[in-house]
């Protein structure tokens, strides 16, 4: 491999593409993938998976002859091929001495603020160790998601969660075309473009088959929602030789969805953007100084007067000594924590709180200036 240009990634294998399309899981395959991510973990290149093929699986393993239509059927199948997933892919990285870890969630999990949190910690602390967390919906326990979520929208949020430089959507099928190739022969590969043109809504097509749950409408939305948070993400074939590292090489393979903010631009447009403030730190003249002139981190020792409550990871006003806002951020801390250690050097955080999630109130990358 030359060079890897992405350094955070986030790789989504649909269900046909990992069961052959539904014979049940394909070994070969995922030994194959494997083999391209151990290259990228060598080269420090942090991975997780979004694995998709859990029913699928389990609908081979009990020898079902088609996908049931009934939920606590779906529900069963989900478990049973869950353990297969696992294995599967526990086997495969094994063989390169490389951990994975298998999380599983909802979208509820990711829409709730405190579990969104502590989802982002578990996986950026899987990574720190170097493990490759493979994610999977779960659907054992969350109905809804069977009946209408999908792993393309999944892989997005991941995206979002540990803020990687590109998703891969990898399917069965060669990328986005302007038309669909079974019944144009004429229909032409989008190459690149901006994830946000309200075009290719136009071009995206729903499923073509019943084994997952999103077609190329779900992978463009997952696209735009990727986009967001500073993600660009390729839509391609995992069928094409090493096509995850040709994609982290930046080889043109597929269709490239861009995202035209990058990942510090488009979380700080969002929180200049964002109206509703749960709380105000009032800041010291020093404080304020330092976040205005030095782009720097909020610290406690700053911090004179805590105004309202929230919740760690609510955005919060910080404002000068007259009252006036000089920036707003995503607080670390919640109000009742951030009272107890206003004021105090970040050496003692551990000591009054009886833990330290982060030594900042507010770290620089989640705070922007408003003034």
């Amino acid at each position: 491999m030359k060079k890897a240009l992405y350094k955070k990634v986030v790789i989504k294998i649909g269900s046909a593409l990992l069961t052959d399309n539904g014979k049940g899981i394909d070994h070969k395959m995922i030994a194959n993938w494997v083999s391209q991510i151990a290259v990228l973990r060598a080269l420090s290149v942090d991975i997780v998976l979004v694995s998709s093929g859990a029913i699928v699986e389990g609908i081979k393993r009990l020898g079902l002859k088609s996908r049931p239509n009934n939920i606590s059927q779906l529900q069963a199948m989900a478990a049973v091929g869950q353990m297969g997933l696992a294995q599967a892919y526990e086997a495969c990285f094994k063989a390169h001495d490389l951990h994975c870890a298998q999380v599983l969630l909802t979208h509820d999990d990711l829409a709730n603020r405190q579990r969104y949190l502590n989802a982002r910690s578990t996986l950026r602390t899987l990574l720190s160790y170097g493990a490759i967390p493979v994610v999977n919906e779960n659907d054992t326990v969350s109905t809804e998601e069977i009946r209408f979520g999908d792993n393309d929208t999944l892989g997005a949020l991941v995206s979002n969660l540990i803020e990687a430089d590109l998703l891969i959507i990898l399917t069965d099928q060669t990328g986005l075309y302007d038309s669909n190739p079974a019944n144009n022969a004429n229909a032409v590969l989008i190459q690149k473009v901006d994830a946000n043109d309200p075009v290719l809504m136009t071009y995206a097509g729903p499923s073509a088959g019943n084994l997952g749950r999103g077609g190329m409408q779900t992978k463009v939305s997952a696209a735009q929602l990727a986009a967001r948070s500073g993600t660009h993400t390729v839509i391609a074939s995992g069928k094409h030789d090493n096509v995850i590292s040709r994609l982290v090489e930046g080889e043109a393979i597929g269709s490239f969805l861009e995202a035209c903010e990058g990942h510090l631009a488009a979380r700080k447009q969002w929180l200049a953007g964002h109206m509703r403030c749960s709380g105000k730190l009032q800041l010291d003249d020093g404080a304020v100084s330092v976040l205005v002139n030095k782009n720097a981190s909020l610290l406690p020792v700053g911090v004179k007067k805590v105004s309202g409550k929230f919740n760690r990871g609510e955005v919060v006003s910080c404002v000068d000594s007259n009252g006036d806002e000089v920036a707003r951020g995503l607080v670390n801390y919640s109000s009742a924590e951030s009272k107890l250690i206003m004021g105090q050097s970040s050496l003692n955080v551990a000591k009054i709180l009886g833990y330290e999630d982060a030594p900042e109130l507010i770290n620089r990358e989640n705070l922007v200036l408003t003034k």
